[in-house]
């Protein structure tokens, strides 16, 4: 496949968001698409810099002839996508790209994104998954998550000894994103691996998974709705506020959000479904991935995902795993870090109070049993370590 920025970003994407603007009919914006033949002549309802660049003359858009492997790791916020992203990050032949839905949810539908309204934003890319931010203009959200945004050709300015710095001394020391470069390095790459929170459903992924060109395979990646919740109540203590009050306390707030929790097991349920379903048109690129199964043997399931896609898992990979996932509690500091005991990370969310467990047990119960998750039928039980909450389960991709 002509590996281009826009063809990457834009053209994929972008028909992610025109799928919802048509389907969902949420927002009247205008959204013009690129022409097959060339994708570079398109441009966005509200151009940005960023965008006019995008959009320059460009090499024509060919059939994907190298058969190069587009990976779009499906997930929600705080289910461990960061984690499952860096796999693939790591990879010496695979340009990885962190939320780049980000800016299209924010330059399609930006009236949507400021609604405070949870059934306002559930038909958009996000919504409800991602509280909502501002993106600063011209830049590309959190760039430095990206190892090939953080390395030559892009950024000379970093060497070897440079490899392991934090995201924001990447930016810094790179300046500002060369777009011609990034594509440039997007075509040496053999293959291209993106990771987002904004589209709930696999469903919504069909007419790209459909197109001959893009050679696109899905992982899905699911966890506990019950660590979800407790890992969004401590990341997003603002927006989750009420559901902290309710852990702390012991008493349910009369305006608590239950959508907050609710959506997420929706989404799960709907998408799970429809990938365990087995459609045709899912053959061979859909694989669903349980975030404890990884968590427990990271290794192992890491192979299991890249014997799906058909890439070799490279030294680089192992090495990343066997540094990352034997942390201690000091080593995950940052949010969004991936540095972690993976297994205890995974059972952290069983601190939780009881009553909000059972409430959350109750309200989820379909997706739980769907995805073999087990229900504490006591505090003692809940509190119990030595008591697996996750039943053996082998979701074998659909091959």
């Amino acid at each position: 496949m002509q590996c281009s920025w826009k063809a990457v970003l834009l053209l994929a994407l972008a028909s992610i968001a025109i799928q919802y603007t048509a389907i969902r009919t949420f927002t009247a914006k205008s959204f013009h698409s690129c022409p097959i033949p060339n994708p570079m002549n398109c441009s966005l309802s509200q151009d940005t810099d960023a965008a006019d660049r995008l959009c320059d003359e460009s090499p024509t858009f060919a059939y994907n002839l190298s058969r190069k492997t587009h990976v779009l790791i499906l997930a929600t916020t705080r289910s461990g996508s960061s984690f499952v992203g860096q796999l693939f990050n790591q990879h010496f032949d695979v340009f990885y790209l962190f939320e780049p839905l980000y800016h299209v949810q924010y330059t399609l539908i930006p009236k949507l994104t400021q609604s405070k309204s949870t059934t306002d934003r559930r038909g958009m890319p996000g919504g409800p998954r991602d509280p909502p931010a501002t993106p600063p203009p011209a830049r590309l959200f959190r760039r430095g998550a990206s190892k090939a945004l953080c390395s030559p050709p892009v950024c000379e300015s970093l060497g070897a000894v440079d490899l392991h710095l934090e995201e924001g001394d990447c930016v810094k020391k790179c300046g500002t994103l060369n777009l011609t470069l990034a594509t440039e390095s997007c075509r040496e790459h053999g293959h291209v691996a993106i990771k987002t929170v904004r589209v709930p459903e696999v469903s919504d992924l069909r007419a790209l998974v459909e197109d001959p060109r893009l050679n696109l395979k899905v992982i899905q990646l699911v966890r506990d709705p019950r660590g979800i919740l407790a890992s969004r109540s401590e990341t997003f203590r603002d927006t989750y506020r009420l559901w902290r009050i309710w852990d702390g306390t012991g008493r349910k707030p009369y305006n608590l959000d239950v959508t907050q929790l609710t959506t997420v097991c929706e989404d799960f349920w709907n998408s799970v479904s429809t990938g365990l379903n087995r459609p045709l048109w899912l053959k061979g690129k859909y694989m669903l991935v349980r975030y404890e199964d990884l968590a427990r043997n990271p290794m192992k399931k890491t192979e299991e995902i890249y014997d799906f896609l058909g890439i070799p898992m490279d030294s680089n990979v192992e090495r990343w795993i066997q540094n990352n996932t034997r942390g201690d509690r000091s080593s995950s500091k940052h949010k969004y870090g991936t540095v972690r005991n993976s297994a205890a990370t995974a059972e952290k969310w069983r601190f939780l109070s009881y009553e909000i467990v059972a409430f959350t047990q109750h309200a989820c119960q379909q997706v739980l049993a769907q995805l073999g998750y087990k229900t504490a039928s006591s505090e003692e039980e809940l509190k119990n370590l030595s008591i697996s909450l996750v039943e053996e389960r082998d979701f074998l991709p659909f091959s």
